[in-house]
């Protein structure tokens, strides 16, 4: 009888180790998962549950918000680190080179395998094309956000952050470059744009359509960006404190030359041009973007209509005129990738070249 007690303890002792055992191994398997939280109306409050207009951005912390999402931690090891705490329309330069510097820094490090960002959605698309541009490694980098407040009825922000966690988390995110998660759908930095001013689906790829969908908490990618991005781009950002100034000087009916005159003078290195149609040259706006030119400031010619490739010669002389054209970039994302090009360059040769590179 003794005997058998012993055996039976010792099967139930071996039980229990297999059982410890296994879940320790399932705890290993958790890709490891860091949190940069910025602000924007993912940590945002209302005066009621109702409130989805009106409300204050970045009121709720880093912590607050991985609390609210306790499904996160059986999908993810996750840390979290406040790096910003202001509405996204405040974001600036000297916030990206912080952010790229940090993100670059925790993917150096092999404990982390991806990175989440939480943004507001006014620039999300400026941040997210930025690191696309700036982030050295293939780790999987996401933003995130919301367009209703955490206090609101069917807050949009919990589940959109439970996707961007098992998106950056997943080994098929891998080399995709940096992705926005949103809406249940996955879009490349690159191409993506804010489309409406408030609703949830207002993350679109309109022309070239999204790269993939989120269901279950599984990625599903459905085509490749072709674009180079992240490890394989030329730019650095690891010493720089500061970027070129670049401005955007919108076109209209009956537009002058005042915005790109000011802007020129306020100390432009570089001036991109949203141009009407085709990224057409207006009558009254042309001689001030010609001399602007002359007095070596870096015109990009782009397109206000938001779909399409600004065709070079096309609505103007570019290689008389020595212009730079966008591509499909819109003239925000124009703007970035020119701030970027100059910190390598001021022949336009090259920053075309760039163009139709990135």
């Amino acid at each position: 009888m003794f005997q058998k007690s012993r055996h039976a303890a010792a099967a139930l002792f071996a039980m229990l180790f297999l059982f410890t055992a296994a879940v320790h191994a399932q705890t290993a398997r958790l890709p490891r998962v860091s949190i940069l939280a910025t602000g924007g109306t993912i940590a945002g409050t209302g005066a009621t549950s109702t409130t989805t207009v009106g409300y204050t951005a970045a009121t709720v912390g880093v912590q607050a918000l991985i609390a609210a999402v306790p499904e996160i931690a059986k999908v993810a090891s996750i840390s979290g680190e406040q790096v910003f705490q202001i509405a996204s329309e405040n974001m600036g330069n000297e916030h990206w080179l912080v952010l790229a510097k940090r993100v670059n820094a925790l993917l150096a490090q092999p404990d982390v395998d991806g990175i989440v960002i939480t943004h507001g959605t006014d620039t999300l698309e400026e941040t997210a094309y930025f690191l696309n541009l700036v982030v050295k490694s293939r780790k999987p980098v996401v933003l995130v956000g919301s367009m209703r407040p955490s206090t609101a009825l069917s807050a949009d922000g919990p589940i959109n952050l439970y996707n961007a966690v098992n998106l950056a988390g997943s080994p098929a995110a891998v080399g995709k470059g940096v992705l926005v998660a949103m809406n249940d759908q996955i879009h490349a930095a690159r191409d993506v744009t804010k489309s409406n001013t408030t609703t949830a689906d207002t993350f679109r790829t309109t022309e070239l359509g999204m790269i993939g969908y989120i269901q279950g908490g599984k990625p599903y990618f459905y085509r490749e960006v072709t674009r180079k991005h992240t490890a394989d781009t030329e730019f650095d950002v690891s010493r720089l404190d500061v970027l070129p100034q670049v401005d955007v000087a919108y076109a209209y009916a009956n537009v002058g030359d005042v915005a790109v005159k000011a802007l020129v003078a306020s100390g432009a290195k570089g001036l991109v041009h949203a141009g009407v149609g085709n990224g057409s040259l207006p009558a009254k706006t042309r001689p001030a973007l010609i001399a602007a030119r002359e007095k070596g400031v870096v015109i990009v010619r782009a397109a206000r209509v938001g779909q399409g490739i600004v065709a070079r010669n096309g609505e103007a002389n570019d290689d008389q005129l020595d212009f730079v054209v966008a591509d499909t970039l819109s003239p925000q994302k124009a703007r970035i990738l020119l701030m970027l090009a100059l910190t390598r360059t001021s022949s336009t040769r090259e920053i075309q070249r760039m163009f139709h590179t990135y």
